[in-house]
C-alpha cells in the first residue's frame, strides 16, 4: 500500500513538471508570435511605454531612483533619465530632446571676433621721481653761518634763502670778478671770472647785483636751485664744509613715480606708455592717472613679480611720497599678444618720455631722442591686425594640458553637441583668447558643458575631459554598475592619472573671500581624518556657489567622494590651489593673512599645497597619520604689502 501512494504521487508530480514546461514554452513563445502578427514595433512601443522612468542627477549620474525628489548629495532637483543619444552620434558627441536640455540648463555662445577687455589690478606704492631731486653740494670752502631751512620737510620755491655762508674763497673770486670788471666789461678775464661764480651756484642777479653795488660781501646767500621739498639736510649751523659736501636735497613733487608690482601673467596686458588709474586710501573717491614709463627686463626671483614705474603728475601736490596705491590697468588684448588701443594708433612716442606723443615722427621735447612709432611698443596697428577669435571662459574645460569645448551642430534635428579640443590664448576677463580649433559664428556651450560631458560617460563614451578612458570613471555610475572607487597610488594617496577629467580652476578675488572660512574648516576637518564635516562644508561652499560652473562641479565632486584618500586628491587639492592663486592674484580682498603650507610627500610623493590661518601646521593630506609633516612655504600679506609674498 505504501510502495502504490508513493508512485501515485511520483507520477502526479511528473505530470505537474510536464504541464509547467509546457505553459512555459506557451508563454515565452507568445510574445513571439504575437510579433509576428501584429508587427514588431507595436510591441516596442508598448514595452518603452511600460519601461519605468529613471530620476538622476545631472551632476552625480551615479543616483538612479525611480520616483522624482532631491539629489542625496548635493541636493538638486533630480531629471528624467533618457536614452537621448542617437545610434549614428558619434564618439564625442551627444544630441538630446528639447525637454532634456531645457532641464540641463544648456545656454551656447557664438564665437566672435573682438578685442576682449581685461582690468589688470596693481598695488603698489608712490615715490620721488628720481629725474627731479636736487642735490647741492658745497661748490667752495664755506662755513655755514645761518640756515634759514634748519630742518627737513620745509616746502621751497625757486630762488629761496637756504643759508648765509662765509668764505674767503668766494670772496676772492668776488675782487677777480670787480677788477676785471673796471679795467674792461667785455674782455675774456672778465667773462671767465663771471662764469667762475656762475659755476659756484650764484644766479644771474646774485652776479648783477655785486657789479653793481662794486663792493665784495664777505657773506653770501645760497638759494633753492629748483622749487620743491627739503627732505634731507647735512649740515648745522657753524659748521665747516669743504668742497663736494652734500649740504641739502631738495625734491619736485609735481611729478611723482608709482612703483607697481605685476605677476608674470599680468606682462602680456601691460605695455609701455599705457594709462594707469589708482587711488589712494588718503583720497577716497577720487581717480588718479599716469602712464607705465618702465617695465623691469627681469622677475623678481623671490616674488615672481615685475616691477612696473608709471609716472604720476602731481600739480596740485595732493599725493603724497610713501602713500599706497590700488591701480588698474585696462587692456584689450590682439592677436600676437599686442594691445589694442586706438589712440595709440598711427601715434609717435618717446622711448624715454612715454607723456611726449605726438601725430608724426619727430624728437621728444624732454630729452630730444628720435620718437617711435606705437607698433614697435607693442601696439596693435588698426590697418593690417584683425580682432581675434573669442568665447567666453564659462565654455572651455581645462585639464591642466587640455582645453575642451562642446560645439553645437548647426541644422540638426535634434539639439546635438560635439567635444572639439582647443588651443587657447591668453584669458581676457571673462574671455579666452582661441589660437586653433574654433570658426566664427559656431556656437559653443556656455553652460551645461559638465553636464553634457557627464551624460557621454553614463553611455560608456569617451570623456573629452578623459579621452582614454571609455569606461567608467570614478565616483560615477554607468547603467547598473556599481560606482567604481579611485585607485590608490602608493602613500595611500590618490593618483592624479585617474582623474583627468579634473579641470584647473580659477576663482575671483571676491568670490574666494566668502569661501575662506569654509575652506579653513576643510582643512580642518581633513586634518582631523573626519569626512562627513569636511563634506559639510563642501555643502556650505555651494550655498555660495550655487550648482553651475566649474566650481560647483569640483564641490559636486567632492560630496560623491566615498573615503578621505579621494576628497584629498585631487578635489581638496585643486580647491586649495585656485584659492592660492586667487588670495595672491588679490591679497587687499582678504581681511587677513595667510601661510601657504606645503606637505612633499602627498600626491605620490609629487607634492601639494593648502592656506591655513596660522604656522600651526595641520596636514589635510595625512591626518593623524602625518600631522605635523610639512613646511611653511610663503606668507600672503593682505596688508598694504599687497603684492610682496615672502617666502618663510
Amino acid at each position: 500500500m505504501n510502495k502504490q501512494l508513493i508512485f501515485t504521487i511520483t507520477g502526479t508530480a511528473v505530470a505537474a513538471l510536464i504541464i509547467g514546461i509546457g505553459v512555459g514554452r506557451l508563454t515565452q513563445s507568445s510574445p513571439e508570435s504575437h510579433n509576428h502578427a501584429a508587427g514588431g514595433a507595436a510591441s516596442a512601443q508598448s514595452a518603452e511605454a511600460a519601461e519605468p522612468t529613471i530620476w538622476t542627477c545631472s551632476m552625480h549620474p551615479q543616483i538612479q531612483q525611480p520616483e522624482p525628489g532631491d539629489c542625496p548629495i548635493c541636493g538638486m532637483n533630480l531629471i528624467p533619465l533618457e536614452n537621448d543619444s542617437g545610434a549614428d552620434d558619434g564618439p564625442r558627441t551627444m544630441s538630446m530632446s528639447e525637454s532634456s536640455r531645457a532641464l540641463a540648463e544648456i545656454q551656447t555662445s557664438a564665437v566672435v571676433q573682438d578685442y576682449p577687455e581685461a582690468e589688470i589690478r596693481l598695488v603698489g606704492k608712490l615715490d620721488y621721481d628720481e629725474t627731479l631731486e636736487k642735490s647741492l653740494t658745497a661748490r667752495f670752502p664755506a662755513r655755514i653761518d645761518e640756515l634759514f631751512v634748519n630742518y627737513t620737510g620745509i616746502p621751497v620755491a625757486k630762488g629761496d634763502h637756504l643759508a648765509k655762508v662765509y668764505s674767503p674763497d668766494l670772496l676772492s673770486a668776488q675782487r677777480e670778478l670787480l677788477t676785471s670788471y673796471r679795467a674792461d666789461p667785455n674782455s675774456s678775464i672778465t667773462r671767465a671770472a663771471r662764469e667762475k661764480l656762475r659755476l659756484w651756484d650764484l644766479v644771474p642777479e646774485q652776479i648783477d647785483a655785486i657789479l653793481e653795488s662794486g663792493e665784495a660781501k664777505d657773506h653770501f646767500i645760497l638759494k633753492a636751485p629748483i622749487g620743491g621739498v627739503v627732505v634731507a639736510k647735512h649740515v648745522k649751523e657753524g659748521d665747516y664744509v669743504k668742497t663736494g659736501e652734500s649740504l641739502f636735497k631738495i625734491v619736485d613733487l609735481s611729478r611723482l613715480w608709482a612703483y607697481l608690482d605685476a605677476y608674470e601673467s599680468d606682462l602680456p596686458w601691460l605695455r609701455y606708455g599705457q594709462d594707469v588709474s589708482f587711488s589712494v586710501e588718503a583720497i577716497p573717491g577720487e581717480i588718479f592717472h599716469g602712464q607705465v614709463a618702465f617695465i623691469e627686463p627681469e622677475v623678481n626671483r623671490k616674488t615672481r613679480t615685475v616691477s612696473i614705474r608709471v609716472n604720476v603728475p602731481n600739480p596740485d601736490s595732493k599725493l603724497k611720497p610713501g602713500m599706497f596705491v590700488r591701480a588698474i590697468v585696462a587692456s584689450r588684448l590682439a592677436d600676437g599678444g599686442k594691445v589694442y588701443a586706438p589712440d595709440m594708433a598711427g601715434k609717435w612716442i618717446s622711448p624715454m618720455h612715454p607723456e611726449i606723443v605726438k601725430d608724426g615722427p619727430g624728437q621728444c621735447d624732454v630729452c630730444g631722442m628720435d620718437l617711435v612709432r606705437a607698433e614697435e611698443l607693442g601696439y596693435v596697428d588698426n590697418a593690417v591686425e584683425t580682432a581675434p577669435i573669442i568665447v567666453p571662459s564659462s565654455a572651455v574645460l581645462r585639464t591642466g594640458k587640455r582645453a575642451v569645448v562642446y560645439v553645437e551642430k548647426p541644422n540638426a534635428e535634434r539639439p546635438t553637441y560635439e567635444g572639439r579640443e582647443v588651443v587657447l590664448g591668453p584669458r581676457a576677463g571673462d574671455y579666452f583668447l582661441v589660437a586653433a580649433g574654433l570658426d566664427t559664428g559656431e556656437r559653443v556651450v556656455t553652460n551645461g558643458a559638465f553636464k553634457i560631458d557627464s551624460a557621454l560617460q553614463i553611455q560608456a563614451k569617451p570623456s573629452m575631459m578623459n579621452p582614454q578612458g571609455s569606461g567608467p570613471i570614478a565616483g560615477h555610475n554607468h547603467g547598473s554598475e556599481a560606482p567604481v572607487a579611485a585607485p590608490a597610488a602608493a602613500g595611500g594617496q590618490t593618483d592624479h592619472s585617474q582623474h583627468g577629467g579634473m579641470a584647473m580652476l580659477e576663482i575671483a578675488g571676491d568670490l574666494a573671500a566668502q569661501l575662506v572660512e569654509p575652506y579653513l574648516a576643510m582643512q580642518s576637518a581633513l586634518a582631523g581624518d573626519d569626512l562627513a564635516l569636511a563634506k559639510a562644508q563642501a555643502k556650505a561652499m555651494m550655498e555660495v556657489t550655487g550648482h553651475s560652473g566649474d566650481l560647483p562641479a569640483l564641490l559636486h565632486d567632492m560630496l560623491a567622494a566615498e573615503t578621505l584618500d579621494a576628497f584629498r586628491i585631487p578635489y581638496f587639492d585643486t580647491l586649495s590651489n585656485a584659492l592660492i592663486a586667487a588670495a595672491k592674484t588679490d591679497p587687499a580682498s582678504f581681511d587677513r593673512d595667510f601661510y601657504i603650507m606645503n606637505c612633499p610627500m602627498a600626491n605620490d610623493n609629487q607634492g601639494a599645497d593648502w592656506l591655513q590661518a596660522s604656522k600651526s601646521l595641520q596636514n589635510p593630506y595625512f591626518g593623524a597619520m602625518m600631522l605635523q609633516c610639512g613646511e611653511v612655504k610663503e606668507t600672503i600679506t593682505a596688508s598694504e604689502s599687497g603684492h610682496d609674498n615672502h617666502g618663510q
